[in-house]
């Protein structure tokens, strides 16, 4: 088997496929958090914070050859998981929404039994027949 008729068969799989369009999906779905976060949610959490903004906190650690201060810049890891805290908990609203949204499964209706087969129903009468007798 060919090289190009292997890579051909792996990805024309199912799972390879469904990845595909979930990683693309994903991707444009985590922009319209992020424009979420960034442009709706954000604004009035930084008005409420006076402004601060956690990106410009840094310490300095020493300067190099050409006289430049090394940073660092821990204020930028503070805002990195201010964000993901922000957009981790905006999704979950979103995801669970959305599963609002779903409609329940429509409860299975009762099918009635099978029929018995043609030997219990005679079976049955000569049973019933012979009871009268009795």
């Amino acid at each position: 088997m060919g090289l190009a008729s292997e890579f051909k068969e792996f990805a024309m799989k199912g799972n390879v496929v469904d990845l595909a369009v979930g990683v693309v999906i994903g991707a444009a779905f985590g922009k319209i958090v992020s424009a979420l976060v960034e442009n709706v949610i954000m604004p009035p959490l930084g008005l409420a914070l006076s402004g601060v903004s956690f990106s410009d906190l840094a310490v300095t650690l020493a300067t190099d050859p050409s006289g430049k201060p090394v940073l660092l810049k821990y204020g930028a890891f503070l805002q990195s998981v201010f964000d993901f805290v922000i957009i981790a908990f905006v999704l979950f609203v979103a995801i669970k929404g959305i599963n609002r949204l779903k409609k329940p499964a429509a409860p299975a209706v009762d099918a009635p039994p099978p029929e018995p087969p043609k030997q219990e129903v005679l079976l049955e009468q000569i049973r019933d027949l012979l009871a009268k007798k009795g």
